[in-house]
């Protein structure tokens, strides 16, 4: 496919929109022979089933498939090279991605993309298949307003993305942060500690809240909900105390709160010892869970049936249960929130 632009007269990508495939006649679609994979943004469990399964399916309905590693930033380099069954073996149970992934601050410019695309041509690449989180999507969408194919698989342990109910990695993630949480309950118990956990989620609360209610935590702090440390903090830990209580969780989503800061409040006020535990990047690592297995896998089946359907710039989403996919553009107008009931139930537990 040739490019629409070049660097003589490439305007402003974000003014461009791509184009509309529901509109078009697949019969006058030339067919998907060469497609690129990669993963971007921060590494989250199941990327590697992610990438197994467009690569097995892409193979078996007789499309090549090529790795770009380390992301956008491998992408416009040209790091790419071709994929086949035997390099995806034993890959399924393996956390982070094998393809890798970097930040390219030469591919958040337009030059930048236009590079990208440019080898997209150089490597006959039909489409790419991105797997990562919004920032990702983005970028996917500027090499669509391009006039590249693409497709996007949500791929970020922070369940952030608003077209799909689910991302790839939010379940392992949780039940990392939940076993960490667990066993640091037992050392609290043990001293009589109150535990200030900070889990990620810089704008988005969804570990933090799940976690919370999963390990019966005293506290839960999101980005979401705005707080008042007496009340909502101090006022809870010293009811306990006062009938009893020897030991407290206080859960801190990264964009709510900073641990250190919050355990150094309370055991000032309440000279209650309190220890903060930042869980950090352990949370990206680790085996993919089973759900994590299964959607990754399923979405790159659906990945690929989208490819051969003629079906271009989609998102690949799950909802109700069902993985079926949206258009590029119309995903990323969209927003997500914690469901306020979700809140109310958490509060209704503490």
């Amino acid at each position: 496919m040739p490019l629409l632009y070049d660097e003589s007269n490439l305007p402003d990508i974000s003014t461009l929109v791509a184009k509309n495939y529901d509109n078009i006649n697949p019969d006058e679609v030339e067919p998907i022979k060469r497609i690129g994979v990669l993963t971007s943004g921060g590494d989250a469990p199941g990327m590697n089933a992610a990438i197994r399964s467009v690569v097995r399916a892409g193979w078996n309905a007789g499309i090549e498939v090529y790795g770009v590693q380390r992301g956008y930033h491998g992408l416009w380099k040209g790091e790419i090279r071709e994929l086949d069954k035997r390099d995806v073996s034993e890959t399924l149970q393996r956390g982070g991605t094998f393809l890798m992934t970097a930040r390219s601050k030469t591919f958040a410019e337009d030059h930048g993309v236009l590079k990208g695309a440019r080898m997209m041509e150089t490597y006959g690449l039909d489409a790419l298949v991105v797997i990562g989180g919004d920032g990702s999507y983005k970028g996917a969408r500027a090499l669509a307003r391009l006039g590249m194919n693409v497709i996007g698989m949500p791929g970020t342990i922070d369940n952030d993305i608003a077209s799909t109910d689910y991302t790839i990695g939010y379940d392992t993630a949780m039940n990392t942060a939940m076993d960490a949480i667990d066993k640091l309950r037992d050392t609290a118990s043990s001293h009589e500690r109150c535990s200030v956990i900070e889990v990620m989620g810089r704008r988005a609360g969804y570990i933090a809240l799940n976690v919370g209610i999963a390990t019966g935590a005293e506290a839960i702090l999101i980005p979401e909900v705005p707080y008042d440390f007496n009340r909502d903090v101090l006022r809870i830990i010293l009811d306990g105390r006062n009938r009893g209580k020897k030991h407290y969780i206080v859960i801190v989503a990264e964009g709510a709160g900073n641990a250190t800061e919050i355990a150094k409040q309370i055991e000032a006020a309440t000279e209650i010892e309190s220890r903060p535990t930042i869980l950090g990047h352990l949370q990206r690592g680790g085996s993919p869970t089973l759900r994590d297995r299964t959607t990754a896998s399923l979405m790159g089946v659906h990945a690929i049936d989208c490819l051969l359907a003629k079906r271009y710039n989609r998102l690949i989403v799950e909802k109700n249960g069902v993985i079926t996919d949206v258009d590029i553009e119309e995903g990323l107008k969209m927003t997500k929130t914690i469901p306020e009931q979700d809140i109310i139930n958490a509060k209704r537990l503490g």
